[in-house]
């Protein structure tokens, strides 16, 4: 195993655990959330930045890449890490979920994948072969199984069909991975039910996969239906093995996450609203261009350590924003991005002092997942 997860702590109350991931490009810390970078760049900001806020791992996206440049192209350039610069860790999605986006105009068969390019219209194809040869040719450290992704609502039949698709396509995936100086995780589907998340965990954590994620999740369902599946599914993973909530990323649901056990998230979420003006707070949500910040001349957040916050103010922040100017979203990108990996530091930490339940009971009762 070129991955390999080692337990440092765990919290008797709960499932939540501290511990370290060895991969080929370092040693990281988990709990860990990982910036998402869909087209070989986190937005806006650069390499050396997210290693400044302190970035482990990132998340590079297969279906983006392989329409453009094509991951041909990146192989040539030396893989992703030379690509775009980035020397640390890289997990690559396998392009599921993004097929799966594509509703009705794509087609699933049990060969692969048949869907139309969002770029230019062309008929393309992806099935667990094409994936894990498009992420090998990108290099990433962790490369994930191709998996069909279940809808939120979905009848029983469908995904149970659906969910054993993915135990096949999981097996012709290791099948065909070749580099062994790289890993891959399995994903454990089944949707809203209960005994299909313990029959593909079963069937997926039986397969030499070098860690496991919880796909199917955080697709439209409420967060208490999320939290219920979440906590059912992990007790049937492996101890001794990561263990990734795929698509999470707000720090009501990472907090909740890791008190059930998991070790990796990722979200474009702190990136997106950064676009849009929002930046994240210990209170909940910001919306920094509100006329509330016109003469607020604070940081962000009181005792924040970020880039954002130790230079520039509210006011100054909600004037670029109405001025239309990019440097606005490359500064609460920061202050999102630094927030949440701060966060989860903190957290870890909790769970190595024995008060990761006094932490979380905190942090709830001051969060609110409305905008200011």
């Amino acid at each position: 195993m070129v991955i390999n997860y080692e337990l440092i702590a765990q919290d008797p109350a709960t499932g939540a655990r501290a511990g370290l991931l060895h991969t080929p490009h370092g040693t990281f810390k988990t709990p860990t959330f990982m910036p998402v970078g869909t087209q070989a760049t986190v937005k806006t900001v650069t390499p050396d930045e997210l290693e400044e806020m302190g970035a482990q791992i990132i998340l590079g996206n297969t279906y983006h890449l392989f329409l453009r440049p094509g991951t041909e192209l990146i192989a040539e350039a030396g893989g992703l890490h030379d690509f775009m610069n980035w020397h640390k860790g890289i997990l690559t999605d396998s392009g599921g979920f993004q097929v799966f986006s594509l509703g009705d105009t794509r087609k699933i068969k049990e060969e692969g994948v048949y869907f139309r390019s969002i770029l230019d219209g062309s008929k393309q194809f992806l099935s667990p072969e094409v994936a894990t040869r498009a992420q090998e040719e990108l290099g990433s450290d962790i490369a994930m199984a191709f998996d069909e992704c279940i809808p939120y609502p979905a009848e029983y039949d469908y995904a149970k069909k659906s969910t054993e698709r993915t135990t096949r396509w999981a097996e012709r995936c290791l099948k065909a991975h070749t580099r062994k100086d790289r890993g891959m995780f399995g994903i454990i589907q089944g949707g809203m039910y209960k005994d299909l998340r313990k029959q593909s965990a079963a069937e997926i954590t039986s397969l030499p996969f070098d860690g496991f994620a919880i796909g199917g999740l955080s697709v439209g369902e409420p967060h208490d239906l999320m939290y219920e599946i979440l906590e059912h599914t992990t007790q049937y993973m492996p101890v001794n093995k990561a263990r990734y909530l795929m698509g999470v990323g707000t720090p009501d649901c990472l907090v909740e996450g890791v008190a059930r056990g998991v070790d990796m998230f990722d979200c474009v979420f702190p990136t997106r609203v950064a676009r849009n003006g929002m930046a994240m707070v210990h209170s909940g949500r910001m919306n920094m261009k509100n006329k509330q910040y016109e003469r607020d001349f604070t940081p962000i957040e009181e005792g924040c350590q970020c880039y954002t916050c130790r230079h520039f103010t509210r006011a100054y922040i909600r004037h670029l924003y109405k001025a239309e100017e990019l440097l606005a979203f490359r500064l609460i990108t920061i202050h999102n991005l630094f927030f949440l990996l701060q966060f989860m530091r903190d957290m870890r930490q909790a769970i190595i002092d024995g008060n990761f339940g006094d932490f979380r009971e905190s942090f709830m009762a001051g969060y609110s997942a409305r905008a200011e």
